[in-house]
């Protein structure tokens, strides 16, 4: 009897995107928690509304913002009013990150309360079991905790600095946040003896959201992002995860980097901003 085939890469489906969404759901919601622990005049906080986690973080900051829209539960225009008004008492835009598996009656309701799509952003995945093979040259890896947040901030906010001065700034905070937050690992790469690059996982129980991966400029293309991708999906394989999952802007540098390493897209993400207010 032939067997039937089992692709490395898990087929695209309603189930997978729930999957990765409820990760990186979960991810930010960890991080929110931890924000509120540790800096309470930012007022961080986040809810649940049908299945859809709004988080607010600042209303400036990247994760302030939806995830998991219309994959869960019915979205209505009740929720949609509760999830608005989360967003406007604390003076922030209201965003939603969207998945193309979006409920159609979701979609037009997007349409017809004023939103505009406003990004793109890539999801890919790839087994976190599968090596990369052992990354040659002097860099070493090593997973840091809350004494070495303080330099793990630095070196990731110096690294995004020549791409986006403006995420540097607020990534320059995030470190002993990150390094307190549930379910997080901060890593650093160290090439003799000095912290060149930076990045992070979040375990959600069989998926590893990887993020925050930045070099410093003076050395890039050394191989410190090889070694410390290399490192996490080895921690990630080791403490049960069957997924890693990784988010890009399209066709950027960190999106070709991934699919150089057995990345592949599994759908493209739509930001959705509300540009006029209903009255509910």
């Amino acid at each position: 009897m032939t067997q039937p085939f089992e692709p490395s890469h898990p087929l695209t489906d309603l189930a997978l995107a729930r999957r990765l969404e409820r990760a990186e759901a979960v991810a930010n919601a960890s991080f929110i928690e931890a924000r509120a622990r540790l800096e309470t005049q930012v007022g961080a906080a986040w809810i649940e509304v049908a299945g859809v986690y709004a988080m607010f973080d600042g209303p400036r900051s990247p994760i302030t913002q939806t995830f998991g829209l219309g994959i869960f539960d019915p979205v209505g225009e009740e929720e949609f009013a509760r999830l608005e008004r989360f967003f406007r008492e604390r003076g922030a835009p209201v965003c939603h990150e969207v998945c193309p598996m979006i409920a159609p009656p979701v979609l037009e309701l997007l349409n017809t309360r004023g939103y505009r799509p406003i990004e793109f952003s890539s999801v890919l995945i790839r087994p976190a079991a599968a090596q990369l093979g052992t990354p040659t040259g002097s860099i070493t890896v090593r997973e840091i905790d809350v004494v070495d947040a303080d330099l793990w901030s630095r070196v990731a906010a110096k690294g995004w600095s020549s791409e986006s001065p403006e995420l540097a700034a607020v990534v320059e905070g995030f470190g002993r946040i990150v390094a307190s937050a549930r379910g997080a690992h901060c890593f650093l790469a160290f090439l003799d003896g000095e912290a060149i690059a930076a990045a992070a996982l979040v375990l959600n129980d069989d998926v590893a959201l990887l993020a925050g991966a930045s070099t410093v400029p003076d050395h890039r293309k050394q191989g410190a992002q090889l070694a410390l991708l290399d490192a996490r999906l080895r921690f990630a394989a080791a403490h049960g995860a069957q997924l890693a999952m990784m988010v890009a802007l399209p066709g950027s540098g960190s999106h070709r980097n991934a699919e150089r390493n057995g990345f592949r897209v599994t759908y493209t993400r739509t930001k959705w901003q509300l540009t006029q207010s209903l009255d509910h």
